[in-house]
């Protein structure tokens, strides 16, 4: 266009007649393709927009729904939709009546869009219909605004995009002892049970998810009807009975992305390995061997090995988007499942509402609601405080912690010492008795060689061409952390390549005085080698290699004498002090906004491991270069802390069937452990090497999961979907209008404090003066029973409770009031618990945070 311009107007300069003539028609010329240009150059870029609406979904339409959380509306087949009346049948979900108000919010939708929109300035991706009544567009920023004003619209919200919050457990919980044991053993845990996994997908034929026709499923889950949709790597046959149901989400990865056919396969096959992994934490088989490069690790079992599963892919190698994952959380509680597990989700606070009310909360909000279980990864952004992204009390947010298993390494010098280190590979010649030439690599360099010297080809072992074969060939080679990897542009698996390019007898990469020590994970390596991660030892090392070495005048290494062996890194310990709460697990205090404000809510809520966690993995593993072809991997993060916490809520389900999701969260919650094995209060990892403070609330939710206490738990709290409602309404300086656009329900009812939501925790984040709560606690034990009522006031306060004792029958529900009185303002939260000791040895504790700002 800038071309054509300037051609029109040398033509004109050129013509020997009067320009007059032609000034206009020039003008309009000039200025049509200035226009032009300008909208080219300068066109509004599209994203993804999610819309609520008004009017009920069909799920809640007509207010069928029990407020005590079961299953009595349109998503349950079996009392109702099998067995009902006349009138139930109207609103089970494949009625006329359904179908017809499903259509006629459908077309509310498409109406809304082609009033308000201009023709071609958008693509709706999906229509929400079910537990919440929206959609998703693709649209400009200029046309979203116009939706915000449109009628009948309540909420409009950018996709802030969808993030992976990313063995030995089940014997680290003790559950083939104790709770398997009490539901027919690993061959009949977690059975009638579905668990829903959104997440990268699920690969089909690991034996983690095969069926056992020597073992078949026998339990009714006629509550859940899934499908199973085909596509590439993912035959019908992929649904075999442990696989109940495989779905997948493309519409908000489609619109923002060109998607990569090689890795983005539009069918629930997993390319990346997450989707797998999380699944088999929960509900793999059991006593499925794990085998690395033919080393054979042990045994991998799932939370609850009998459960079925349904799988619904959401998020992509390439991209993922909330719309994808909204869209999979309404399918999914729309098909029946009993848990659903969230390992994805926005890695970032909403912008412009409060957290609760997020789109992505509000249908975690309505899932709950229609009876399921939800759990949540609270987030990888430890250890720094209020980084939590898991926020509503209606969800359970997941924290991770190590177990006392670990893979050490070791690296033995010729001199006697031995360094210890990470890395899952096999010895170097010898079973590591055998010393090799030790020689570090920017003494290896090419003198000659035609490339830059930066530290990635000089010292970090990234590029094969800049070592000379000669002098690194059968020795093993130091490459350390240098500049490249602080910044990200250099990483392990070039080491390797490295390695077996030249012949490496084994790598050593160390850490670096210049950067500081660095975390190291194991990893497996298909060649022999060791991560050293502490300045510490990686200077031992240099001070034993220098001291074994000539250099001649120009710093040249003339005779290598220092010598080395690796040892065996694959074979695990089972020593040392645990749980301890993970570095990258994120903290409270929980917030209301993007700034962070502390809301009255316990997050995280509960402590499970997630720390160097074996469990299935895709060979394609498009994500992890250093996984390929692996069908296990061992990982960490929030997102494998999560899945234990879902697999232990379905044998709770299992052994309670007629218990709500608030009443497993309770169990969960008050009858976790907050002390590790040495009997002391379980520490929490800082952000220093090895450096660990005491644990709080704000680290460890409640404490560590407890699974055999969890199924018997003696009294539980309950909290439903009104109550949930009056938590919002009552917080502090809340529109309450703004409530009713994102749930469709009005103010009706407040509690006189957010903190009196009857959560199995008490939380206030700003208490002046004092305050009284009360707690409603119901009795689902089989027997009577005494309790009394003790307390440990959080610093700066005085806690009393009434009544300091009583007895109560099963199914009955006691109040318990607890005033706190500030007796010293505080600067910061300060923690306590209650604990109510039964006389049938039931123990409910329930977790007290507090900030004390005024005595007056």
């Amino acid at each position: 266009m800038p071309e054509l311009m300037f051609l029109s107007l040398k033509m004109i300069m050129a013509t020997k007649v009067d320009i007059s003539a032609f000034s206009r028609y020039y003008a309009l010329l000039i200025i049509i393709l200035v226009f032009v240009f300008a909208g080219t150059c300068c066109a509004e870029e599209r994203s993804v927009y999610l819309v609520l609406m008004e009017e009920q979904p069909v799920a809640f339409h007509g207010n069928h729904l029990s407020h005590e959380g079961r299953k009595v509306h349109a998503l349950d087949r079996v009392s109702y939709c099998s067995i009902g009346t006349d009138q139930d049948m109207d609103f089970c979900m494949d009625s006329e009546v359904s179908k017809a108000h499903a259509k006629h919010l459908v077309d509310s939708h498409d109406q809304l869009l082609r009033s308000n929109l201009e023709t071609g300035s958008y693509n709706k991706l999906y229509s929400f219909k079910h537990i919440v009544n929206g959609f998703s567009v693709h649209t400009t920023p200029s046309q979203a605004n116009k939706l915000k004003v449109a009628p009948g619209v309540k909420l409009v919200e950018k996709d802030r995009g969808a993030k992976l919050m990313t063995t030995y457990t089940p014997q680290f919980l003790r559950l083939p002892q104790e709770v398997w044991a009490k539901e027919g053993g690993e061959k009949e845990a977690g059975e009638g049970i579905v668990i829903g996994f959104v997440d990268t997908g699920i690969t089909p034929k690991h034996p983690s998810f095969t069926y056992d026709p020597l073992n078949p499923f026998t339990s009714n889950i006629s509550h859940f009807s899934g499908a199973c949709e085909t596509g590439p790597r993912f035959p019908s046959s992929s649904c075999n009975g442990k696989i109940v149901s495989a779905r997948y989400f493309s519409a908000g990865a489609q619109a923002i992305a060109t998607l990569n056919t090689s890795m983005d396969f539009l069918s629930p096959f997993d390319a990346a390995g997450h989707g797998s992994h999380v699944a088999s934490i929960a509900a793999g088989n059991a006593g499925v061997p794990v085998i690395v490069d033919g080393f054979y690790y042990g045994r991998a079992s799932g939370m609850a090995p009998r459960a079925r599963i349904a799988v619904y892919k959401a998020v992509y190698p390439t991209v993922g988007t909330i719309t994808d994952v909204v869209a999979a959380i309404e399918q999914a509680t729309v098909d029946g499942v009993d848990m659903l597990t969230l390992s994805v989700g926005p890695d970032e606070p909403p912008e412009d509402t409060i957290t609760f009310l997020s789109v992505f909360d509000v249908f975690m909000l309505f899932a709950r609601r229609a009876g399921v279980f939800v759990a949540q990864a609270a987030g990888n952004h430890g250890p720094d405080f209020s980084t939590v992204v898991s926020y509503s009390p209606w969800s359970v947010g997941v924290a991770a912690c190590s177990t006392d298993r670990s893979y050490p390494g070791s690296l033995l010098l010729g001199n006697g010492l031995k360094v210890g280190g990470v890395g899952l590979s096999g010895p170097t010649f010898g079973d590591g008795q055998f010393l090799c030439k030790l020689v570090m690599a920017k003494d290896a360099v090419r003198v000659n060689g035609a490339f830059p010297r930066t530290p990635a080809y000089v010292e970090e072992c990234q590029y094969p061409e800049a070592l000379d074969p000669i002098l690194v060939r059968g020795r093993i080679v130091i490459c350390v952390f240098s500049s490249g990897f602080y910044n990200g542009t250099s990483n392990i698996n070039a080491i390797i390549d490295t390695a077996r390019t030249l012949g490496f007898m084994a790598f050593a990469f160390v850490a670096n005085p210049a950067y500081g020590d660095f975390i190291a994970e194991p990893i497996p390596f298909d060649v022999s080698g060791i991560m050293i991660p502490k300045v510490a030892d990686a200077q031992i090392i240099s001070q034993y290699y220098e001291q074994n070495i000539q250099r001649d005048k120009r710093g040249y290494v003339t005779q290598h004498c220092a010598k080395a062996a690796i040892g065996e890194g694959r074979v695990a310990s089972f020593v040392g002090q645990a749980p301890t709460v993970s570095r990258f697990s994120s903290r409270g205090p929980d917030f209301v906004d993007i700034n962070r404000n502390p809301a009255d809510v316990l997050k995280p809520d509960i402590l499970a491991p997630g720390h160097q966690i074996w469990a299935a993995w895709s060979p394609l593993s498009a994500l992890e270069p250093t996984l390929t072809g692996y069908h296990f991997a061992l990982l960490s993060g929030t997102s494998m802390a999560t899945p234990h916490i879902v697999g232990i809520a379905a044998l709770i389900k299992q052994y309670n069937p007629s218990w709500t999701p608030s009443m497993i969260a309770s169990s969960i919650s008050t009858t976790a452990i907050k002390y590790d094995n040495y009997g002391e209060l379980i520490l929490a990892e800082g952000s220093y090497l090895n450096s660990h403070y005491p644990s709080t609330n704000f680290d460890r939710g409640a404490g560590l999961v407890n699974p055999d206490r969890a199924i018997d738990p003696g009294l539980i709290l309950s909290s439903e979907f009104e109550d949930h409602i009056n938590f919002l309404c009552s917080l502090p300086g809340i529109d309450w209008s703004v409530i009713n656009a994102a749930t469709g329900e009005r103010c009706n009812r407040s509690l006189s404090h957010p903190a009196n939501l009857n959560l199995p925790s008490v939380t206030i984040s700003t208490l002046r003066s004092s305050l009284t709560v009360k707690r409603s606690l119901k009795n689902v034990g089989s027997r009577p029973e005494t309790y009394t009522c003790s307390v440990i006031s959080p610093n700066g306060t005085i806690v009393n409770l009434s009544p300091t004792w009583f007895r109560i029958a099963p199914q009955e529900t006691q109040d318990i009031v607890i005033q706190f009185q500030v007796i010293q303002a505080l600067g910061e939260f300060s923690f306590g618990e209650i604990v109510l000791t039964g006389s049938l040895n039931h123990i409910v504790r329930l977790p007290l945070s507090v900030l004390p700002i005024s005595t007056s």
